[in-house]
C-alpha cells in the first residue's frame, strides 16, 4: 500500500489519500504551491518554538471548495469521480487516514461507524452548492 495515493485523471489531480502510517522526518507539503488548499507535516523537534505571530490580510480567488477528510473512527470506501463523472478510483480509507480533494467529484459508502473531521474553504453556501450525480 502506498503511503502518499495521488489520484488524478488526464494529468488533472483529483485527490491526494495520505495514510496514517506516513511520518515524515522533516517538514514536508503534499500539495503543490497553486493549490487553493495546502496540506502538509510541519515536524518539530523537542524544544523547537513557533514565535507567536499572525497572519496578514491577504486576498485569494477560490474556485470550487476543495476539502480535507481526516478519518478519526470507522472505515469507508471513497470514489473518486473527474470532472465527468466518470469513477476514476475507489480506495478505502482507515482510522487517521487524511483526504484531500482537489478537483472532480466523490462519494462515499461506510463499511463501519465512522467519523469524519472535514476542514473546507468557507463560508458554507448550503446543498445547493453541491450537484449530485
Amino acid at each position: 500500500m502506498e503511503l502518499i495515493e495521488r489520484i488524478g485523471s488526464d494529468r488533472k489531480p483529483l485527490a491526494i489519500i495520505i495514510r496514517r502510517q506516513f511520518a515524515p522526518e522533516q517538514s514536508t507539503f503534499l500539495t503543490q504551491p497553486d493549490y487553493e488548499q495546502q496540506v502538509g507535516y510541519i515536524v518539530h523537534q523537542a524544544g523547537d518554538e513557533i514565535l507567536r505571530h499572525s497572519h496578514r490580510p491577504a486576498s485569494r480567488e477560490i474556485t470550487g471548495t476543495p476539502e480535507v477528510l481526516v478519518v478519526k473512527q470507522g472505515k469507508c470506501l471513497i470514489d473518486i469521480y473527474d470532472d465527468e463523472q466518470t469513477l476514476v478510483k475507489t480506495s478505502e480509507l482507515s482510522e487517521g487516514d487524511v483526504m484531500l480533494m482537489i478537483g472532480g467529484g466523490h462519494g462515499f459508502r461506510m463499511l463501519e461507524d465512522t467519523v469524519f473531521l472535514e476542514v473546507k474553504q468557507g463560508p458554507y453556501l448550503g446543498v445547493d452548492e453541491k450537484i449530485q450525480f
